[in-house]
Parts: structure tokens; sequence; C-alpha cells
């Protein structure tokens, strides 16, 4: 069930651009999940919410478009280098929505790949896990693969935290 909230202020691109970037978007975040963009149980499940914001940086309304994309999945879905692919690859996307090189876009894109925490994904009034998710796209094959990757998520969150406090201890017993 990944979502995206992207904010695009009004005629920053044509209409049938704005079309194909919000289609290659959904492709684009699909894809960066691990999963098939082409399975049509999660392209159902897609969504993309457009808004139209008035942008102003330091308190002067601004000239050319800044687009924020918000791509929002249940926790356990993105690795780092998801992160990083996704950043580029949905840059990439508003640069050929404009119709322009993407030296010319990257600065105006802002892209915040988002987790939203196991237990806090709700739908249908009920709270969604990602195993319970994934077995919605495949079955019990696909409950396994989301299993396999909140565990990992975890660890790896354990893992950074430990690094941290061994950090910190490190530091404090050589006086820093």
């Amino acid at each position: 069930m990944p979502m995206i909230d992207a904010y695009i202020p009004e005629n920053a691109l044509p209409r049938d651009a704005e079309e194909r970037l919000f289609a290659e978007l959904t492709d684009i975040l699909i894809r960066h999940e691990g999963l098939d963009p082409a399975n049509e149980r999660i392209r159902n499940v897609t969504w993309l919410f457009l808004h139209r914001p008035t942008i102003f940086r330091a308190g002067i309304r601004i000239s050319q478009p800044i687009y924020r994309i918000i791509p929002s999945v249940p926790e356990g879905q993105y690795t780092d280098e998801a992160r990083d692919g996704l950043v580029r690859h949905v840059t990439e996307a508003i640069a050929r929505a404009e119709g322009a090189p993407v030296e010319a876009v990257s600065s105006r894109v802002w892209v915040f790949p988002t987790e939203i925490f196991d237990g806090g994904w709700g739908s249908r009034g009920v709270i969604r896990r990602l195993p319970d998710i994934m077995d919605y796209f495949g079955g019990a094959p696909f409950r396994q693969i989301g299993v396999q990757r909140l565990a990992a998520k975890r660890r790896r969150d354990l893992v950074s935290m430990l690094e941290t406090v061994m950090s910190a201890i490190r530091g404090d017993a050589s006086g820093d």
C-alpha cells in the first residue's frame, strides 16, 4: 500500500506531462519497494495525493516550480540503496516531465522517502502490518518476504543503535 504525496504548484507542468509523471512515480515507488510495477493488485492500492502549494522562499514567492515528493511505505520496505535510487529516479522523472536536464531541475526537487512504523499503517478501519500487506499482494510467499524485510530492518536499526552507544562509550572513556 505505497502512497505518494506530491506537492507540485499549479501549472508547473502541462497536464499530459503531469499525468505521465504520476504514472512514472507510481512505477518508481513500487520498483524501489522491490515489487513488480506490473502487479495489478499492488498498483490498485498505490495512491498519489496531489497537493497544489503556493511556495515562498525567504518570504518571496518563487518564480520556478519546486517539487516536494513524499513516498510513504510500511516499515521494512526501504533499504539505504532503495532510498538512494528512489531519490535519483524521482528527480530524473521530474526532469523528463519538464523536458529539462537533471542538473537544471535537481536543486528544485525534494524527495522524502518515509517509512511508516509497523502498526502505524491503517486502512478500512484496521491496522495493516507489513506481513499482512505483503500477503495481500501475493499470498504466503509474499507474507514471508514481509516478515523477513521487517526483521532485517529492525536488525539494521539495532546495529546502528549499538554502534552509536559504543561510540559514545568510547568517547566517554577517552575523555572527549
